[in-house]
């Protein structure tokens, strides 16, 4: 999942749908990416657990899915309290003595 939201573009169009739903047809505008390309990237994400999409008519709807972006997060907390722990314990140790 981190490697997927990781991605600029993939990480640009999370940052869109912070701001609400995004629909296929219209949404790519302001991307230079084809049309395809662009529903492809939404269904990565989709895949992930990331975004959710609904149908209606011929148009996707995306949107953030909650239940993932909650997991992203707690990946991202795991991370840096894990990572600074072991930051801690590598600058406290004792530096070992070399012996000649």
């Amino acid at each position: 999942m981190l490697e997927v939201a990781a991605e600029p573009t993939r990480r640009r169009l999370l940052q869109l749908l912070v701001s609400g739903e995004l629909t296929s047809p219209n949404s790519h505008r302001g991307f230079q990416l084809p049309a395809r390309r662009y529903r492809s990237i939404l269904g990565i994400l989709a895949e992930v657990g990331l975004v959710t999409a609904r149908k209606h008519g011929r148009e996707r709807h995306y949107r953030l899915d909650e239940r993932g972006v909650h997991q992203l997060r707690a990946l991202f907390d795991s991370f840096w309290s894990d990572e600074l722990d072991r930051l801690v314990v590598d600058a406290t140790k004792p530096e070992k003595e070399t012996s000649p």
